[in-house]
């Protein structure tokens, strides 16, 4: 018995991803001719996808969170662990658009074409390795590593797809990736740096 339903959204996501994280020249060739918008973007693949490393993070503090140090353990509240994974599913959406942004500005310097919607594209699709190995952080020793190797494929997607939606030369692929690069760090350090500030800790503290 299949999980997914034949001809539903899952079965489309499912077979998108596969194609991504496995052929992602023939994944860029077919999106680059899709005629998508960017609210089709968001409802039909940045949106649930986005929410699996916020979801299975959530189960995984609120299961196996806190830290222990000399015998001391801090369990994060629920309703700080809450709040911060709200936040940080709220700040990652609109992190897209922003990285979009960033990739449609640097466009022509690098001697590309100017395109919201193909910019929009990219910086979704590539994020698809990163957000599906959020469902690893279930796993509370090795999560954390399995989804940076899913962070670093990403960046993969990323770079490969940079010159077949955004026409740019291929010969500057690497300036231009560079420079998303750096974009893409801060917009992380800025999502980290505001979820950490509202999560607080605030849970019961046990001496073991």
């Amino acid at each position: 018995m299949n999980v997914v339903e034949p001809g539903s959204p899952a079965e489309n996501i499912v077979a998108r991803a596969k194609t991504l994280l496995l052929r992602p020249l023939e994944a860029w060739a077919a999106i680059d001719s899709e005629t998508s918008t960017i609210e089709s973007l968001y409802r039909g693949w940045v949106i649930p996808l986005a929410a699996i490393p916020a979801v299975c993070g959530t189960v995984r503090e609120l299961g196996f969170g806190g830290v222990q140090i000399f015998g001391i353990h801090y369990r994060p509240s629920f309703v700080g662990v809450i709040f911060e994974a709200l936040l940080t599913y709220g700040l990652t959406l609109a992190s897209v658009y922003v990285l979009a942004l960033v990739i449609d500005g640097f466009a022509l310097r690098f001697e590309g074409e100017r395109s919201r919607t193909q910019a929009f594209k990219l910086a979704a699709y590539s994020a698809t390795a990163g957000w599906l190995a959020g469902a690893f952080l279930l796993l509370p020793a090795i999560g954390g590593l399995i989804q940076l190797l899913g962070g670093i494929y990403s960046l993969y997607l990323l770079y490969r797809g940079l010159p077949v939606l955004m026409r740019s030369d291929e010969d500057r692929t690497t300036p231009y990736f560079v420079m998303i690069l750096l974009a893409t760090l801060v917009i992380c350090l800025v999502i980290g740096s505001l979820a950490s500030c509202v999560g607080g800790w605030g849970g019961p503290i046990s001496i073991d």
